[in-house]
């Protein structure tokens, strides 16, 4: 395997994008899902119609220049999307020496790591990655996850988030907190999440959990919606 599989936290991280056609866009996208620290668009275009709201609402900052070294500064990770070659391979040995993560669209070996397909519902994430030898496989698998893992995972994981630390704060021992959470997830919980009915969720999560737990069943429940 080439690459290291990993997930970044990007809180508090300053990011770059350096041209945002329809392919820098999409990175954009992703990257403002993930809530990073900053978030710097640098482009010869003006900004579309759909970037206005996001500019006015200081979710991005956006730059109608050509690329210069400085854009570089404090940078955690950056995504380079131009049409020049040049200057991505530019961008990629600039990153390279000042040890920043980069990105180069379709070129993986200009990259010093590549952005696997992906596959989301709520909290969970799936990446597909071929190594950069077929992008269209991956989007494949993707697309062949979502009939698999569909919303359903969404509010499973959203009433695990909810419940995880209120089980965590009755003291018991760690092994008896980990069989607990490993029994929920072998059990009917989620086809009863599947179904939609808050009452057979509820029968289900009383019958694996501690009863002192019941009395905050039914708010853990009515928040994952």
């Amino acid at each position: 395997m080439r690459y290291y599989p990993i997930l970044l936290d990007l809180h508090d991280k300053a990011c770059l994008v350096v041209g945002v056609g329809q392919v820098g866009t999409r990175k954009v996208r992703t990257l403002l899902s993930c809530a990073p620290g900053r978030l710097r668009i640098v482009d010869t275009r003006e900004p579309d119609v759909c970037w206005q709201e996001l500019i006015e609402q200081g979710m991005v900052e956006y730059h109608v220049r050509s690329f210069c070294p400085e854009d570089l500064d404090g940078c955690f990770l950056v995504i380079a999307s131009t049409s020049d070659e040049t200057l991505n391979w530019r961008i990629s040995r600039m990153c390279a020496e000042r040890g920043i993560l980069c990105n180069i669209v379709d070129q993986p070996e200009k990259c010093s790591f590549i952005l696997p397909a992906m596959h989301s519902q709520g909290d969970l994430t799936i990446a597909v990655s071929t190594s950069g030898s077929s992008p269209a496989l991956a989007k494949k698998i993707r697309e062949d996850l979502g009939a698999c893992f569909g919303p359903e995972y969404a509010r499973f994981l959203a009433i695990m988030r909810r419940l995880r630390p209120i089980l965590l704060e009755q003291g018991l021992p760690t092994a008896t907190n980990t069989a607990l959470f490993r029994e929920l997830t072998q059990s009917q919980l989620l086809d009863a999440v599947q179904s939609g009915d808050d009452s057979r969720i509820l029968e289900v999560l009383r019958r694996h959990l501690p009863e002192s737990l019941h009395h905050a069943l039914e708010d853990v429940i009515g928040e994952s919606d």
